[in-house]
C-alpha cells in the first residue's frame, strides 16, 4: 500500500512561537553580555538549529559568547514551560486539519529546528502527539535546509519521496524538500513572505490550514 506523507515544520507553521523565540533570545543575548537583534531579524531564523541561527545573529561574537547564547536560550525556554508561562498556541484550523489529513489516510510527521524535549512538550500540551507517526528535530540531525531530517521522516513513515509533501513556512523547509526530492507547499502566516517561497520552489502557498486540506485533498 502506497504510504502518503505530509511533513509539517513547527514554529510558525503548526503553532504561533514568534514572542517565545524572540524573548527566549532577547534574554539569552543579554545574559552572553551582547546587543539583542531586533525582532524582525529573530524571526527571520526560526527554523535553523539554535547553535546555526545564532550563528547568523551574531557572527562577530567570540565563539564562547555564541555558545553562552545558545544554552541560555535553552534554559530560558526551559524554564517559561516549566513555569507554565510558555506560549505556543496552534495556528487556526490546525487541529482540524490534522483530524482531517489523518481521516484521509495521511501519515503525518514533522520536521523542526526544535529540539526533541521541545517538540514533544508542544504537540503535547495539544493533544496532537499521537498524531505524528514521525518526528525530526535539530537534536538528531543538521540544521535545514539539509535533507536528513526529511530521509528519516521518509524511512521511518515508510514513504518515497515521491509520495509526500513538506509544510513549511520559510525558505529552510522549501529548500529541505527540494534537497530531498519532495514536494513543497509554503503558508503564508509564518515567517517568510510568500514571494520568497515561492522563489525557492513551493508549488503553492496558501492562506489557511482550510485552503491547505483542500489542495491536499
Amino acid at each position: 500500500m502506497t504510504v502518503k506523507l505530509a511533513v509539517f515544520d513547527c514554529d510558525g507553521t503548526l503553532v504561533d512561537g514568534q514572542a517565545a523565540v524572540c524573548e527566549a533570545m532577547e534574554s539569552a543575548f543579554a545574559f552572553a553580555g551582547l546587543a539583542s537583534p531586533p525582532r524582525p531579524l529573530i524571526r527571520r531564523i526560526v527554523g535553523l538549529s539554535l547553535p546555526q541561527a545564532v550563528r547568523h545573529l551574531a557572527p562577530e561574537a567570540a565563539e564562547e559568547q555564541q555558545r553562552l547564547v545558545v544554552e541560555a536560550y535553552k534554559e530560558a525556554f526551559r524554564t517559561a514551560r516549566t513555569s507554565g508561562t510558555l506560549e505556543e498556541p496552534l495556528f487556526d484550523g490546525i487541529a482540524e486539519l490534522v483530524d482531517r489529513l489523518a481521516a484521509q489516510g495521511w501519515a503525518l510527521g514533522v520536521a523542526t529546528g526544535k529540539s526533541d524535549r521541545g517538540l514533544v512538550a508542544c504537540l503535547t500540551g495539544h493533544g496532537l502527539l499521537d498524531r505524528f507517526v514521525t518526528l525530526q528535530t535539530a537534536d538528531r540531525h543538521p540544521s535545514k535546509p539539509h535533507p536528513a531530517m526529511l530521509e528519516a521522516a521518509l524511512f521511518e513513515a515508510g514513504a518515497s519521496a515521491a509520495h509526500a509533501v513538506m509544510i513549511g513556512d520559510t525558505v529552510y523547509d522549501i529548500d529541505m524538500a527540494r534537497a530531498a526530492g519532495v514536494r513543497a507547499i509554503g503558508v503564508d502566516w509564518g515567517y517568510h513572505t510568500p514571494e520568497e517561497l515561492l522563489e525557492s520552489g513551493a508549488e503553492v502557498v496558501v492562506s489557511t490550514a482550510a485552503q491547505l486540506g483542500d489542495y491536499l485533498a
